[in-house]
């Protein structure tokens, strides 16, 4: 099935971004880094993996699930809500953090580290489990005969839900941040 390609192939975007925050933290321990890397990480956070990759699982993906048979409810779907929930509550942290860090409040950066450390290792193994547990389990439940209407519904929320050139502009940030990380 297409979409879930599509949403391991985005995994691996979401993984270089974790990559670069993971470089970005040990700056910060040598006085190297600076509050905006993390106000862009927590952009592209918003808008690429939250809004665009999680869209797609909580919007499509998991209802086709529930549709071929699988509960939302105390299952995995369940699991992977409460993941997302998690992921956006140490974003926002983070972000409210690095702009206090910004206006220099430099005790601030213990609560980026924090919640950029918790988001790391939240996403590390949520994406774990989507790609050995979750996505292989609605490749086998969801009915063949309804992957191009999946697929379709997976262009609708990239081109038109999140927007025309959004993801393309989250994946040049996703460069951007690579970037500073590893200068």
């Amino acid at each position: 099935m297409n979409a879930t390609k599509t949403l391991m192939e985005e995994h691996e975007v979401i993984l270089q971004v974790l990559d670069s925050l993971e470089l970005e933290l040990s700056k910060i321990k040598e006085g190297k880094s600076n509050p905006t890397f993390f106000l862009d990480a927590a952009d592209f956070i918003k808008g690429f993996a939250d809004g665009c990759h999680h869209a797609k699982e909580e919007g499509v993906l998991f209802k086709y699930m529930e549709d071929a048979g699988i509960p939302a409810q105390n299952g995995p779907i369940a699991v992977m809500l409460s993941d997302h929930e998690q992921g956006r509550l140490f974003t926002r942290q983070m972000r409210e953090a690095a702009l206090k860090w910004q206006s220099g409040d430099q005790s601030a950066i213990s609560s980026v580290l924090e919640n950029a450390n918790g988001y790391i290792q939240l996403l590390r193994g949520h994406i774990f489990k989507e790609n050995n547990i979750l996505f292989p389990m609605a490749d086998r439940a969801i009915d063949p005969a309804k992957y191009a209407a999946l697929d379709d519904a997976f262009e609708h929320v990239e081109h038109v839900e999140t927007g025309e050139g959004i993801h393309e502009k989250y994946l040049a940030l996703a460069q951007k941040l690579s970037a500073i990380a590893h200068s």
